[in-house]
């Protein structure tokens, strides 16, 4: 059980990432490794992060040092881990100060970059935006413009992640901002990809021809792009769209957000929608590509509630009100994100001094969880390398300690926008299955890890017609 010790100095400056920063004689206590001269661990962890995780928690235990990305990290390894620092229940962890290295020059202020009543404020601001009256509006607009691709898509062979990739920022157009993309749509693409491949880039400094610059030029592209549509939907009284509801999104006492924190909460959010979600829907089709018979399962599940195909050989939409009774499918995505979580590991910094694991953590120390461990590790799941959405029956939930699973992680940091996502990949089968069987067309892909898990081979499926 964690105890934060009686230590408790005050929260550290958080533009400064390296202000007190513990010693290595402060971190000595702990075990692990510092790899490499300069470099650390840091290209293991890139070239193979979950077998670098394994070798080092059978080395060294469930708590262990390793030195990656310019400075020490401390894994802190299991649900209970989890647990503690999500919950955070004694405000001893820092998200923003913990993402601040990685992301700062890319995403700053986004909602997973703020903390306690800053991040309190904006996230109930921002929570407008996933009511049900804008929900619905989403709804709509999924099952237009995922119809309308699928049909566009027909049988036969294709690379689904970048497909999906491509629509997912279409929704995302049409959802979230109301508007097509037109001309703009490669461009702004281009920037997200730069942007998240800089998160994770050796080089940490915006250098002439490194992904940390195109990362930086992505991101300025975009804050200028959203700012002029910031002012835009202002002055035109909003809409239904995410955007607008940002835009127009009052604090406590009815004042407006600033317009640079709109900026910077979209551009975090349009990130975290458009890789997370491209990332969990593929994982789900390559598993029901691989299991037939779930994939059977839930086509019947789907067609019993949305009736399927009707007399003009369309299918029907998924409507919002029926997305809680696709329990199966919920079970599936569930497990998908079970098997290929797609945030692997969450970084913390601890403001206080804790115990945990028998260990003495000291404050400013750069701590993190690691989720795809955890839910692979047999300590919580049999068999942990097999696909069973029956793991997600409420009986075996409620057997199950509550932080084995957290793909979206928990908390106060929870992922705003996860009824979304569960809308989105819904919506999404309830179209593509009564059209089509899907198979594997080149078998198993080996799968990137980071910095958001992705088919190597952008998972080569065939779409055959029922």
């Amino acid at each position: 059980m964690a105890t934060l010790a009686p230590h408790q100095p005050a929260e550290l400056a958080p533009a400064h990432w390296t202000e007190g920063t513990p010693s290595d004689e402060a971190l000595a206590h702990i075990p692990g490794e510092a790899g490499w001269p300069i470099v650390g661990n840091t290209f293991k962890m890139l070239s193979d992060p979950h077998g670098q995780t394994r070798r080092m928690i059978e080395k060294y235990g469930r708590v262990y040092k390793s030195k990656a990305f310019g400075g020490w990290n401390v894994a802190l390894i299991g649900a209970e881990a989890n647990e503690m620092v999500l919950m955070n229940r004694d405000k001893a962890f820092s998200s923003e100060q913990g993402w601040g290295p990685v992301l700062d020059k890319l995403f700053p202020r986004g909602l997973m970059l703020i903390d306690f009543d800053h991040h309190r404020a904006d996230r109930r601001a921002l929570s407008i935006a996933f009511k049900p009256g804008p929900m619905r509006h989403y709804a709509g607009s999924l099952n237009r413009g995922i119809a309308k691709r699928l049909d566009e898509w027909g049988t036969g062979e294709m690379r689904f992640y970048p497909a999906i990739k491509e629509l997912t920022l279409d929704l995302a157009a049409d959802s979230f901002i109301g508007i097509p993309w037109g001309p703009e749509a490669d461009r702004i693409n281009r920037a997200f990809v730069d942007m998240v491949q800089a998160s994770v880039a050796p080089v940490r400094k915006p250098l002439p021809f490194t992904q940390m610059k195109r990362g930086v030029d992505g991101r300025a592209f975009l804050v200028d792009y959203f700012t002029r549509e910031t002012h835009r939907r202002r002055a035109e009284g909003g809409g239904q769209d995410m955007f607008s509801q940002f835009a127009t999104a009052e604090y406590e006492d009815g004042s407006l957000m600033p317009v640079d924190e709109v900026v910077d909460h979209m551009n975090f959010l349009m990130m975290a929608a458009h890789d997370t979600i491209t990332s969990s829907a593929t994982s789900l089709l390559w598993l029901l590509a691989k299991h037939p018979e779930w994939q059977d399962r839930l086509r019947d599940e789907v067609i019993g509630v949305t009736g399927g195909v009707d007399a003009q050989g369309r299918v029907r939409d998924l409507d919002y009100d029926d997305l809680g009774k696709l329990e199966l499918t919920d079970m599936a995505f569930k497990e998908a994100l079970r098997f290929v979580p797609p945030v692997p590991s969450m970084p913390r910094r601890a403001l206080k001094s804790f115990e945990y694991g028998g260990y003495q953590i000291p404050a400013g120390a750069h701590v993190g969880i690691n989720i795809h461990y955890t839910h692979h590790d047999e300590e919580y799941w049999d068999n942990p390398y097999t696909f069973d959405p029956m793991r997600f029956t409420p009986e075996q939930v409620k057997a199950r300690h509550k932080y084995a699973w957290v793909p979206f992680g928990g908390g106060a940091h929870m992922c705003l926008g996860l009824h979304f996502a569960y809308m989105q990949v819904k919506v999404l089968l309830a179209q593509m299955l009564p059209r089509y069987r899907v198979e594997l067309a080149a078998g198993d892909p080996d799968w990137q890890a980071w910095p958001i898990p992705k088919p190597k081979d952008g998972l080569k499926i065939a779409l055959k017609a029922i």
